[in-house]
């Protein structure tokens, strides 16, 4: 997640040049993904691009040192995810288990990019993706058809359109649903039969012999084993499936006793300490400000007062250990990542010799109220408390902030 995406020097994209505002895991690290699949030559899950144990590497990277593979070849491994590594394990076993794995946690905690990542490290694709939203369909999950090639030859694989999940199923891969608990209960119902019988039906092609799907994967993988004579598609080995869940949308569509017991749960948490943060929140925004053209100009002691205002903010306690009264706005780590990153962008573009940090109370407060016109307030207390007590304990940057406070009027 800390690392960084190299960027034009002009700063500008030229239209057709195949420039990517966000490239995928399998593409930003591929040449790690094919040294780690030569890595370790232990045991494989069936359907692995590497073993559990490369696979963990991948996402928490080689702490620096350089890994070497029989043939001399070697690589460091950068770090991609600032968090626990017994969490990444677990998560790893899971999927080595061909078990359902729900990400849960707060927004902002990267529980997408660990899906990627490990999409990425156990299949080679993080994109067959559902994104579960109200309005997203049982058909979604499934498969649906061409309709054209439908209403002109009939029912034919041909004519089949799978879904991600269907493809995921027929290559032995990982598919991935993001948001889960928007999907409505009849959707998330449709995921139980998956996750337990491991086959899906399509009785439309029963009987059918012949013909390939509109995409040239479900139907062609389906004849050479996968497909049943009455039209059911069974998953082959390796497949399974990694879900999302935000927890402050528990009550948008509460799972199911059923479904849940279909997935390990694992919880995505905050990073639990400060260089760690400020560190990820540097590298990201400074890869942010790289496409672009322009060099990241907010100096490491604003960096810090931004990355620790979050903190305190989210946790309602400061470092010294001072209650401060919490805004209802989740104070993610990714939001921490977009506030530094429009603070740089205003230092190239913007800034005309004006201090950065002048620019911080401002960011702070157009995201602490995006839930609530209330956390105004709270973002106020913040600085009569913590702000102020720092400022008279003769801390010259936090000083400056105290002197802002009108800023927050």
């Amino acid at each position: 997640m800390n690392g960084v995406a190299g960027g034009r020097a002009a700063g500008h994209a030229v239209p057709g040049s195949g420039a990517r505002q966000v490239e995928l895991p399998e593409d930003r690290y591929r040449e790690e993904l094919a040294f780690l699949a030569a890595y370790d030559g232990g045991p494989r899950p069936p359907g692995w691009r590497m073993t559990p144990r490369a696979a963990v590497l991948f996402v928490c990277g080689s702490d620096g040192e350089p890994l070497r593979t029989a043939d001399g070849e070697q690589l460091v491994v950068c770090r991609k995810f600032v968090g626990d590594r017994a969490l990444v394990e677990r998560c790893v076993v899971t999927l080595a288990g061909e078990r359902g794995l729900l990400l849960v946690g707060e927004p902002g905690t990267a529980k997408s990019m660990l899906s990627e990542l490990l999409a990425a490290a156990v299949c080679g694709s993080s994109t067959l993706t559902v994104q579960g939203t109200a309005g997203t369909t049982e058909d979604q999950l499934r498969y649906g058809w061409n309709y054209a090639m439908l209403l002109a030859k009939g029912p034919s694989r041909a004519a089949l359109v799978p879904s991600p999940v269907l493809t995921a199923m027929t290559r032995g891969a990982v598919a991935r649903i993001e948001e889960v608990t928007r999907c409505l209960p009849e959707v998330q119902d449709a995921l139980v039969s998956l996750l337990s019988e491991r086959r899906m039906s399509v009785p439309e092609l029963a009987g059918v012999v012949g013909g390939g799907a509109a995409d040239g994967t479900a139907g062609a993988e389906g004849a050479a084993g996968a497909e049943g004579a009455d039209g059911t598609v069974h998953a082959v080995p390796g497949f399974t499936l990694i879900a999302t869940a935000n927890l402050r949308d528990k009550g948008v569509s509460e799972m199911s006793a059923a479904l849940k017991r279909r997935f390990n749960f694992e919880e995505v948490g905050p990073i639990g300490d400060l260089d760690a943060e400020t560190e990820l929140v540097r590298g990201q925004a400074t890869a942010a400000l790289a496409r672009t053209g322009t060099p990241f100009g907010v100096d490491e002691a604003v960096l810090e007062a931004l990355v620790t205002a979050f903190r305190d903010l989210r946790t309602g306690r400061s470092a010294e250990g001072w209650e401060i009264e919490r805004p209802s706005t989740v104070m993610s780590t990714a939001e921490a990542v977009h506030v530094a990153t429009a603070m740089g962008l205003g230092a190239a573009y913007l800034s005309r010799g004006r201090d950065v940090v002048r620019t911080l109370p401002g960011h702070l407060l157009g995201t602490v109220r995006k839930d609530d016109p209330a956390d105004h307030a709270r973002l106020l207390g913040y600085w009569d408390g913590p702000v102020r007590r720092r400022a008279e304990g003769g801390a010259p940057l936090w000083r400056t902030l105290w002197e802002l406070r009108d800023e927050l009027a």
